[in-house]
């Protein structure tokens, strides 16, 4: 599964709802995006070294997923869905839903709005 930026958010936090739901998943996958949206929030946060000590720990076990030419296509396909149902959904989400797609994952996000991209599993808790 793929960690939306709320949900790495509540592991770094500790979430007891979201652990519980981590040991089901085949693998643990976090996009590039996110790590960038979480970075900035480390950034403005009073507890910088914590979370980035604790950011860190959690890349050493987790795959990372980078945009490539493939994600290119699945975001272009994904991007004008949801222009013609009429459905935005935030550019950065966008993303995400590329890489998982791509991968054939499910994102794991507290975000509804992920359910208007066609042929993605959303997860939550």
């Amino acid at each position: 599964m793929i960690l939306d930026t709320n949900a790495l958010s509540a592991l770094a936090t500790r979430d007891r709802d979201l652990i519980r739901i981590l040991p089901k998943a085949r693998s643990v996958s976090v996009t590039v995006i996110t790590l960038g949206e979480d970075e900035f929030g480390i950034r403005r946060s009073r507890y910088k070294k914590e979370l980035s000590t604790w950011l860190e720990v959690f890349l050493g076990r987790a795959q990372v997923l980078f945009l490539d030419l493939q994600t290119l296509a699945c975001y272009a396909d994904i991007r004008s869905e949801l222009k013609e149902a009429g459905t935005p959904i935030p550019a950065n989400d966008c993303w995400i839903a590329a890489l998982a797609r791509q991968h054939h994952m499910p994102v794991l996000t507290r975000d509804h709005h992920f359910e208007h991209v066609k042929d993605l599993d959303r997860l939550t808790w």
